[in-house]
């Protein structure tokens, strides 16, 4: 089922915050989870929106993306409230929400899962250049950079390298899915990608739409698939390559000073209690003194391609590529590139996609009486 969602003089935001507008008045709606401006500032943060003046102040296609809001969405809706919260995310995000319920961090029965087409985002720093090179909206700007397929950034500035490496980038996920993408003829095609999306989008009454208006959107979406399956193929190549022995591991994470931020930013790392956080890790001094005489010399801090190794062992198979590990990380490390690399190779193994359906177990919790026998015999 597509409908039409209409724009106003061809503002995408508008449309969208006009959307969100219609669900809050739901009688059993009671808020808004999405992307908003902060007072006095460029940067955009994840806010709640109950108030429906307040619905102005979401900015829905900016390309400052801090976090990833899975993680706060689970906090939301870790326990029922009685009425629905609509949560607009990008597709990143609208799948490791989903990945996360599946892990019991939180639940989505309450929650309509509202995404659309993403262009993708700048680093943390990099959107701070940009916001300061902009004259008007850079979130306008950046949007109007997209219809036009013109996507031309200040020297020395371009998209997070997840983004240019996401080939996941439309909301398949989502409960309420709008394209976003080369619209025409005045409005956005709207469409219910589940039964729930169905129930809630039939409530707002708005005009039906045929497949047709989805077919200039679909070219533009294959060619930047395209485009985007090249730079990952091309960065997974790059990166087998810096680390295809443990010399070239260690070198690669030689600048990590062990913060963790990487392991607070990912939206599916769930565990309540890190065990590198627990007393596992908390070496005696006696033990430092002992592998230094060993070893004649220790690096410090300790334990850091330990905490990397493990982290891709349990991250490999639910990563969502959207590269807040990299984002965090204030040593420019390329944690994303990494564990781009490995969970592509473990999902498809598994033949999982991390957060593409919640009635797709996760292969860790699945027992198979015969799988990779080339392994176990």
């Amino acid at each position: 089922m597509i409908r039409k969602l209409p724009l106003e003089k061809g503002n995408v935001p508008g449309a969208v915050r006009n959307l969100l507008r219609l669900l809050l008045a739901l009688d059993d709606v009671d808020a808004v989870m999405a992307p908003l401006r902060t007072p006095g500032a460029r940067m955009i943060m994840p806010g709640m929106v109950s108030d429906p003046e307040r619905i102005e102040a979401i900015d829905p296609v900016s390309p400052c993306f801090p976090l990833n809001a899975a993680q706060l969405l689970s906090k939301l809706a870790r326990k029922p409230t009685g009425a629905f919260l609509v949560a607009c995310l990008r597709p990143c995000e609208i799948r490791a929400a989903i990945e996360r319920a599946k892990l019991h961090q939180g639940s989505l029965e309450e929650v309509i899962l509202v995404g659309m087409d993403c262009g993708g985002a700048f680093s943390n720093r990099d959107y701070q250049t940009f916001s300061g090179t902009v004259s008007g909206d850079p979130a306008e700007a950046f949007c109007q950079a997209i219809q036009a397929d013109e996507l031309r950034f200040p020297e020395g500035l371009s998209l997070a390298s997840a983004c240019q490496a996401c080939t996941a980038f439309t909301p398949d996920a989502a409960d309420i899915a709008l394209g976003t993408f080369a619209w025409e003829s005045g409005f956005l095609p709207v469409e219910a990608r589940t039964e729930k999306g169905r129930r809630f989008l039939e409530r707002l009454h708005l005009e039906n739409a045929g497949m047709e208006v989805c077919e200039k959107r679909n070219v533009v979406v294959s060619d930047i698939r395209d485009r985007r399956i090249a730079f990952r193929d091309a960065m997974f190549e790059k990166t087998r390559a810096a680390v295809d022995s443990p010399e070239k591991l260690a070198a690669y994470f030689s600048n990590c000073v062990l913060c963790t931020n990487c392991r607070v930013a990912c939206p599916i790392c769930y565990c309540r209690e890190c065990v590198f956080m627990t007393d596992v890790f908390d070496h005696e001094p006696l033990q430092y003194r002992n592998w230094s005489r060993k070893s004649g010399a220790i690096r410090l801090p300790r334990d850091v391609l330990f905490f990397h190794l493990t982290r891709l062992v349990h991250m490999s198979t639910g990563c969502v590529g959207c590269g807040q590990c990299s984002n965090a990380c204030p040593n420019d490390i390329g944690v994303t590139e990494l564990f781009c690399t490995i969970a592509a190779g473990s999902q498809q193994a598994f033949g999982y996609f991390s957060g593409r359906s919640i009635d797709e177990p996760p292969p860790m919790t699945v027992f198979e009486t015969s799988e990779f026998p080339e392994v176990v015999g």
